[in-house]
Order: structure tokens, then C-alpha cells, then sequence
């Protein structure tokens, strides 16, 4: 067996973006210019031009997925170009919206159907923020039992749910902002030192993004996909994904379903997937896997002068 059939594929999800993301890498190489390029014609304007000379623009939920999405992509692309086989990885997987890089590295569909999805995605998912004002909260030190008993005094107030179960004392909760007022409150009561609001759009990952949820199940049912041809650890169940019809279910209820992070890679760890690669943009899923397994080795992939070293211990 050769060294690049260890490596799994981590893909970042919305958080990672940040101005002129990707374009270090398109500079370097045609390859991941070519992506870009591919990007701004299947989208009919200029998102490399809104992630690279538009200041905050990046940030917005419909420019940073997409975004993130291009940046991801390009990077594989320079990747395979020098020898890495997204084939040979035994799964991929993805934080949240990082979930659609991996199935673009598993073959799901096209680099335009998914860069056109995930568009599709964020603009969604900003217009069901708009339509029912909503947050996260990020509680510092918190375990599932106590993020669940916060949830329940903030579901009094309105929609209130566990968002993100990423890592050993990383769970988000999600929902309405009166709920996650009240889950504030509470926080100390329940042992939770700290309850932090993120700087979101929205009540990502909770019933809040029910229209957005609806919206992109029936822009999946009228995209062409495929088979992965590799497993896609799924967020929504923590399980593989290997047929069309799992993909189009999965894809389509994640946004409103809670990110089964940490059971995911806790899961992959323990059928032996001990080393990874994350393409860029950013290094943090590298980090929250240190807080799941010390001894899990993620290979960085987050710019240029990284890919020797990436190419070095994930093909060489």
C-alpha cells in the first residue's frame, strides 16, 4: 500500500475565508487559475475579483462559500498535477459547507454544478438569516450534556439547537436570538464558564435554515450526480456516504442538521485513518483534530510554499 492511500481528505468549511484567499495559488499555477477562471464563468460574475480586491465582500456568507469552495478545489487541482491521487485517499470529509470540496473530490458532480450549488447554498442560507434574525453561540468548555440543557432553556425563547459538535470542548448551539439571550444567561448556572457569540449570519445548522434547507434540496434533485468514488464522511450522520441517493439526502438536510464533527473523525480514527492533508484556505481543521487525537499527523496544504512538504509526505 503506498503512503498517499493514508492520507484522508479534510476539507474547511465557512470561518476559513479571508481576502485574496486562493489567489497565491493561482499566481503560481495554471492549474488553480484555471479553476478560478472556470468559477467566474459558471457563476456569470467575477468571484475571484470579490475574494481578492473587494475587501469585506469575502465575508459574506454568498461570496465566502463559493469562495472557499474555488480556493479548496484549486489547490487539489495543483495537488493532482503533481502527483497526488484524490483516488487513492481512503475518504474524504469536510466541515460543514467543506462537505461539498469533498464530494468534488470524490466525483460527486462537476467543479461547475458544485461551485453553482454552493452559491446557491450561501445565498440561501443569507436570506433565511434575514428572515428569521438568528446566531450561534460557541460554549467554552462545555460537554453534550450541558450544551443540551442549554439548549432547552434557550428552545423556551424560540428555536435553539446543538449546532457543531467539532472537538472535546468545542460545541456550538444555534437558533433564534432571544433563545441564545437566554442560553447566555444560563451559561454559568450549567457550568459552561463562557458563552460566546460568533459572528455568523445566522442560525446556521438549526431550524432557522429551513427555507434554505428546502431551496437546496431541489436545486440537488435537478443536478446531475454521481456515486462517490471515494467514501464522503457525511456531517449529518458521522457515516459514509457511497451512493447518489445518501449524497442528495445528506447535502440536503445538513444546513438545518447539527455537524457531527468529532464522531466523524473519532470514527475514521478508529478504523485506522491515522494521517490527513487539508487543502486551504487555513489550517483549522488540522487543529481541532489535535484536540480530538494528539497523535493524528494532518499534512497542510494552505499555500504554495507548503506544497513541497505536502507532496513530500503525501506521495513521496
Amino acid at each position: 500500500m503506498s503512503a498517499v492511500e493514508h492520507h484522508a481528505i479534510l476539507c474547511p468549511g465557512q470561518g476559513a475565508q479571508k481576502e485574496g484567499m486562493g489567489r497565491d495559488w493561482a499566481e503560481a499555477f495554471p492549474e488553480a487559475m484555471a479553476v478560478w477562471e472556470a468559477a467566474d464563468e459558471a457563476l456569470g460574475f467575477s468571484l475571484s475579483k470579490a475574494c481578492w480586491e473587494s475587501g469585506d465582500d469575502v465575508n459574506r456568507t454568498d461570496v465566502a462559500q463559493p469562495g472557499i469552495f474555488t480556493t479548496g478545489v484549486a489547490i487539489l487541482r495543483v495537488l493532482e498535477s503533481k502527483g497526488f491521487s484524490l483516488e487513492a485517499a481512503p475518504w474524504a470529509a469536510g466541515l460543514s459547507l467543506g462537505e461539498y470540496t469533498a464530494h468534488w473530490a470524490a466525483g460527486t458532480f462537476t467543479f461547475a454544478d458544485g461551485v453553482r450549488l454552493v452559491r446557491l447554498r450561501g445565498e440561501a442560507m443569507q436570506a433565511a438569516s434575514e428572515l428569521n434574525p438568528s446566531g450561534m453561540v460557541a460554549l467554552a468548555g462545555a460537554d453534550l450534556e450541558q450544551a443540551e440543557a442549554l439548549a432547552r432553556v434557550g428552545a423556551e425563547h424560540g428555536v435553539c439547537q446543538v449546532a457543531n459538535l467539532n472537538a472535546p470542548g468545542q460545541i456550538v448551539l444555534s437558533g433564534a436570538h432571544e433563545a441564545l439571550d437566554a442560553v447566555q444567561a444560563a451559561a454559568k448556572e450549567h457550568g459552561v464558564r463562557r458563552a460566546r457569540p460568533l459572528v455568523v449570519a445566522g442560525g446556521f445548522h438549526s431550524e432557522c435554515m429551513r427555507p434554505a434547507a428546502d431551496r437546496l434540496a431541489s436545486a440537488l434533485a435537478e443536478t446531475e450526480l454521481r456515486a462517490p468514488r471515494i467514501p464522503v464522511i457525511s456531517n449529518v450522520t458521522a457515516a459514509a456516504v457511497t451512493t447518489v441517493e445518501e449524497a442528495k439526502a445528506t447535502l440536503g438536510a445538513q444546513v438545518c442538521a447539527p455537524v457531527l464533527w468529532e464522531r466523524s473523525m473519532r470514527g475514521a480514527l478508529e478504523r485506522g485513518t491515522t494521517r490527513f492533508i487539508e487543502p486551504g484556505p487555513g489550517v483549522t481543521l488540522a487543529g481541532i483534530l489535535r484536540k480530538i487525537d494528539s497523535e493524528a499527523a494532518v499534512v497542510p496544504a494552505n499555500a504554495p510554499e507548503d506544497l513541497e512538504a505536502a507532496l513530500a509526505a503525501a506521495v513521496g
